[in-house]
Order: C-alpha cells, then sequence, then structure tokens
C-alpha cells in the first residue's frame, strides 16, 4: 500500500546538520524520515526543489480574537496569516468578548475555533471564580491557564495572594501549565492614574506607567507562590533583562519556569516608537537598548525557552486614538515571525538549531503538546517549507490577517516560508492558502 504523501528532493535539519533526505507521511503522521531511494511508494510526491523542511512553528501566544471581537480577526483570518507564517498551531489567547473563562464560553469558543481554523488551534482558558470547575475545563478541552497580573481578566483578582495559590495549587496537582502576563496591577494603575491626572499624554508615559519594575515585581511574587505550589509557569513576553535573570534564578532552583520572548522586543526599541507612533505601542511597551541586548543575550544562552509572536490584531483606528491612553496595545506577527527570526539566521546572530528549538520544539513541551514540534517519525506532519535565501520585504497590505499594518511593513527579510503542511495535508503553497475553514484540529 502506498503512503499518503512524499516530500522528495528536501533537506532537513537533523541532530543539529541540514542533510539531504526525503519525508513520508502516511494518517497525518511522519512514518519515514530517509534518503530518496530508501522511501516508500506515495500516493502524492511533492518536488520541494531543494529547500528545507523545518517543523512547522508552534506559537504558543496569539490572540485570533473572533466572536464579538471579529471586526479585529477571526479564527479563518488568523489562521490563514498564521499558514501564511508557516506557523502550523496556535495558542488562542483567552481575553475574548466573552472571556474563555469557563465550560459554556470555552465550548462556545471551540465551537466557532472548529468550523474555522485552517491550522492546529490549542485554547487557553482564564481561571473561573470557582477552583472547583478547573477540572471540567480542562476536561473540555482547555490546553493551558492564563493569568493577567495587570487587570483582572476571568474569575481570580490577581492581587489577592491567596486566591491565585489556590488556583496554582490547582492547577499545579492536574498537572496543568499556567501563562502570566506579568506586570503589578497595583503599579501600573497607579502611575497610569498619575501620569494622566498630570496630563501626561505621550507614547513614552505608556512605558512609564507599565515599568520594568512593574514586570520584575509581578514576576518575583508569581515565583514566591510557585516555590509553594509547585505549579508549572510559563512567562509570557519578558521584556527586561532584570526579568530574564530572576526568572533563570528560579529555573535553577529547581522550579517548573519557562519563559518567551517576542520578535518585536528583539527588534525594536523605545526609540523606535517615535516614527511608528500607536503601530508599535505593545504591552509590556518596547524597551531601552541595554534591556534589548539583555534579551539577545538571554536567547543565545539558552536562557529563553520559547520564542512567540504575541499576535494582537486591532483595528487601524484603534492603533491611531488621539490620545495614548485610548491606543489598544499590541502588535501583529503570524506573517512576520518567522521570516524576521530567519533574517536573524542569515546574519549570523541565532543559529537555526536554536531557532527551531524555540519556534517548535520548547513551545510544543511548554503547552504539553505530544508528537509535534519536532521532524521524527511518529509525530504528526506538522510541517513548514523555507527558502532560506528569498530575499523579499514585508508588504503589511498583502497579510491575511484583518490587521493591513505592522511596525515591519517594508523591512527587507531574507527567508521565507513557501509551503505550510498541518496533520500531512499542504494548507499553503506560495502564499496561497489552499485549506478550507475548518481543516485544522482542535488540540486538547
Amino acid at each position: 500500500m502506498p503512503v499518503d504523501l512524499v516530500l522528495k528532493n528536501a533537506k532537513m535539519l537533523l541532530h543539529g546538520k541540514i542533510v539531504e533526505a526525503g519525508l513520508a507521511v502516511n494518517d497525518s503522521k511522519i512514518v519515514k524520515i530517509a534518503e530518496e531511494p530508501n522511501l516508500p511508494h506515495a500516493s502524492k510526491t511533492i518536488d520541494v526543489g531543494g529547500l528545507l523542511v523545518l517543523p512547522g512553528v508552534i506559537d504558543i501566544h496569539v490572540h485570533l480574537r473572533d466572536q464579538e471581537l471579529s471586526y479585529k480577526e477571526d479564527f479563518f483570518t488568523g489562521t490563514a496569516a498564521a499558514a501564511n507564517g508557516g506557523v502550523t498551531l496556535v495558542a488562542d489567547m483567552p481575553n475574548n468578548k466573552p472571556v474563555t473563562m469557563n465550560t459554556q464560553t470555552l465550548r462556545e469558543r471551540m465551537n466557532v475555533a472548529a468550523e474555522k481554523t485552517v491550522v492546529n488551534v490549542a485554547l487557553y482558558s482564564a481561571f473561573p471564580a470557582k477552583k472547583e470547575e478547573i477540572r471540567s475545563i480542562i476536561q473540555t478541552g482547555a490546553k493551558a491557564f492564563k493569568l493577567f497580573m495587570s487587570q483582572k481578566v476571568g474569575g481570580v483578582n490577581p492581587d489577592d495572594d491567596e486566591a491565585v495559590t489556590e488556583v496554582f495549587k490547582e492547577a499545579s496537582r492536574l498537572t496543568v501549565p499556567i501563562a502570566v502576563h506579568a506586570e503589578d496591577r497595583k503599579l501600573v494603575s497607579s502611575m497610569t492614574e498619575k501620569l494622566r491626572k498630570e496630563g501626561n499624554n505621550d507614547l513614552k508615559d505608556f512605558a512609564k506607567a507599565h515599568s520594568p519594575d512593574a514586570e520584575l515585581k509581578a514576576i518575583k511574587r508569581v515565583i514566591g507562590i510557585v516555590r509553594k505550589t509547585k505549579a508549572k509557569i510559563h512567562f509570557c513576553h519578558v521584556s527586561t533583562a532584570k526579568g530574564i535573570k530572576a526568572i533563570l534564578s528560579a529555573k535553577q532552583s529547581g522550579l517548573q519556569v519557562t519563559c518567551e520572548v517576542t520578535p518585536h522586543h528583539l527588534l525594536l526599541t523605545s526609540s523606535s516608537l517615535k516614527a511608528l507612533k500607536g503601530i508599535a505601542l505593545t504591552n509590556p511597551p518596547l524597551r531601552g537598548k541595554k534591556d534589548v541586548q539583555g534579551l539577545w543575550s538571554a536567547v543565545e544562552n539558552g536562557a529563553v525557552d520559547v520564542l512567540a509572536s504575541d499576535h494582537a490584531p486591532h483595528t487601524f483606528e484603534e492603533k491611531s486614538a488621539a490620545s495614548v491612553w485610548d491606543i489598544a496595545p499590541g502588535i501583529i506577527g503570524l506573517e512576520t515571525f518567522l521570516p524576521l527570526m530567519l533574517t536573524q539566521v542569515a546574519k549570523g546572530r541565532l543559529t537555526l538549531s536554536r531557532l527551531v528549538q524555540m519556534t517548535s520544539k520548547r513551545p510544543a513541551e511548554t503547552l504539553g503538546v505530544t508528537n509535534r514540534g519536532q521532524l521524527k517519525e511518529g509525530c504528526f506532519a506538522d510541517l513548514t517549507v523555507v527558502d532560506l535565501k528569498r530575499r523579499w520585504k514585508i508588504d503589511a497590505s498583502k497579510f491575511y490577517s484583518k490587521a493591513k499594518f505592522s511596525p515591519f511593513d517594508g523591512w527587507k527579510v531574507t527567508g521565507k516560508p513557501v509551503k505550510t503542511f498541518v496533520n500531512g495535508r499542504l494548507v499553503m503553497d506560495k502564499g496561497e492558502i489552499l485549506a478550507k475553514p475548518g481543516d485544522g484540529r482542535i488540540i486538547r
């Protein structure tokens, strides 16, 4: 019996080296990686033209909006953007409208996703008001929980140590990971109030309100609770060198903590705001050169576990408000994430092995996703074919995302995803989405 698919004339990154090899897929999974003469017969064969086959990107920090926020993005446009960017699995954050925070809202969101997605989707839930509901939320299909410390999203007050400790204990007991947006709410709100009363309305004032101290204080507080609860914590979009240092210290003491950094915190600085204005306003904000250098050091030395886009689409009007306090924070990134980081590989700042580790293998491990994120027999055939030498210019007007703008619009990049396979099916070819809405899977 022939297998479903063979990719031939390919290169692959295996055991840290780029080698010439082919790949066979059957029933959604990789069944053979070998030199071409040793591959089985297939119902369909695709010649990838000597390009590099990598594990598909697993982006564990994405805001797909939809439902009452579908004017910003929906599951089809967001996952089409993912496929176009070589991303095969996205993890959807819960700060939606309605908030994903109980079995009912989760089930509703899963139904919407199942009808529209073209790549695989995992879903986060916010914590419910009653910790007893945590188990049923996981059983319904949530892959992890998310705690926003800078505002109340869901049923738990992030300022209440006792409440946070209780839900951390329950998640730990169920071995469920918790993603954390680490900013101290009291510090942020008091500084915001002070700056607004004084009439400050500049982009740099937003950064003052969302200070490095607010991030560090929240990280240290969470680590203290983790010591008592043994919860598995993933720190989202860490933006400061001191934040990374505190997390690394916690890791070295044996705690189950991981962290991610975004491309925009690596490639832009606070000085970028002058030209880009609200398009580059995000939370946590862009930092100064010293912090950016600290983040790069952490990426290079292994202290950073994961790279994630924090794709956060809004309308252009929401990003262009007259007052800085009215601008919706967030940067879109699904279609620029991989090309931007492949460019850093081309420049010699990052090895390809390290990039794949941070964009595929470690995200899968962090989220508890099995049999994905690796080029390995028995794993699902979630793949991206990249042209490492392709030089091109980012054009936000051509994005599949509803947000047709980006701080990286017009950037010259080297490296482009040209084919994306999800569960063994070709879903994107040379920028064209071939999948139909609903072809992706919900990953529980």
